[in-house]
């Protein structure tokens, strides 16, 4: 019975600055930097997923030909290589096991829709490692963070979401996405 860390998207783009940027996004960026420096031993595998989006194509729609709406289309955003999709500098992945990207050609939310570098699965590191506990922290709350913790609970595994490791793109919108991840089983809690 193994215990996962997740972090979720700490990129670039998606923190203060980025193409995406959240408020927050570095902050949570060095808290979850600090949180693993003393608990990191605490997880048998530590997974980091990063969007990582085809340079040149709309990824699936992904990416707005126009103006973007901000929810099913965005802006040019953690295009692969690229400075926007490194990992924030703030998030020390020395203790990283596991480095997952998605999105390669088409929209993807969740950690589990993207595969390491030899093509595993996200699923398959979970079964390989025994994995029933679940971690959850990153960017950002309401999208990504949200479609994550979803589907780990769906994949029957226990999931704590650390409520200060976390930001989202609205306020209200983020809030709705941890009201819903605690109504799916979630446990809502703080990482301090």
């Amino acid at each position: 019975m193994g215990t996962a860390l997740f972090i979720v998207d700490v990129q670039n783009d998606f923190t203060e600055g980025g193409a995406l940027g959240v408020e927050g996004g570095d902050a949570v960026a060095q808290g979850i930097s600090r949180m693993l420096l003393a608990h990191a031993a605490d997880y048998d595998i530590i997974v980091a997923s990063r969007d990582w989006h085809d340079p040149d194509s709309d990824n699936g729609g992904h990416f707005a030909r126009g103006e973007p709406d901000h929810v099913q289309t965005w802006p040019v955003h953690c295009v692969a290589g690229s400075a926007g999709a490194d990992y924030d500098p703030g998030l020390d992945v020395a203790s990283v096991t596991h480095h997952v990207k998605k999105g390669q050609g088409s929209p993807a939310y969740s950690l589990f829709e993207g595969t390491t570098d030899d093509g595993t699965t996200v699923e398959e590191l979970l079964d390989r490692y025994g994995i029933v506990d679940i971690d959850v922290t990153g960017i950002a709350t309401d999208y990504c963070v949200r479609a994550s913790a979803l589907d780990a609970i769906a994949r029957g595994r226990h999931v704590r979401v650390f409520t200060d490791l976390v930001a989202g793109v609205d306020a209200g919108s983020s809030d709705a996405a941890l009201a819903e991840l605690a109504h799916a089983g979630a446990e809502l809690v703080s990482a301090q």
